[in-house]
């Protein structure tokens, strides 16, 4: 199955699966994801910037953000950009949930993705987030005389 896409697909499919926030390309262009890539596309055609790996596109953006000292959950994409078409499957995900100060809380990595095979936005923050958190019954708990 053809797993090649031009931009506006290639943003659809992100945007549908809940990748709807602002986006870096290549640590510069900030913007909405189809805005960031077509800026950054439009600089490399002028000569102005080149991606950090040949063939390849890096996109980052925020999954999840409460504050600067706040835990936040950041999403890294590498994905293969040749002859204006993006191919997922050389795509990678790197989902990493951090502390307000930096350090990687939980990591986890996706490689071969296909179309069908992206995480949405949502199932990008559960592989990354407390699983066990203690839930509290809703009675009081005090001692009774």
């Amino acid at each position: 199955m053809e797993q090649q896409f031009d931009l506006d697909t290639f943003s659809k499919i992100l945007t549908d699966k809940g990748y709807d926030g602002y986006f870096h390309t290549e640590g510069c262009c900030a913007g909405k994801l189809k805005d960031s890539i077509g800026e950054f596309l439009e600089a490399w055609d002028n000569g102005k910037e080149v991606p950090l790996l040949e063939n390849h596109l890096h996109l980052s953006t925020y999954l999840q953000w409460n504050g600067e000292d706040k835990p936040k959950i950041k999403c890294n994409m590498c994905v293969r950009y040749q002859n204006g078409k993006f191919d997922l499957q050389q795509m990678e995900m790197y989902v990493r949930r951090i502390d307000g100060y930096g350090q990687l809380l939980k990591q986890s990595k996706l490689t071969s993705l296909t179309a069908s095979s992206v995480p949405t936005a949502k199932e990008a923050i559960a592989q990354v987030s407390d699983t066990c958190k203690q839930q509290l019954s809703s009675r009081s708990r005090r001692f009774k005389l």
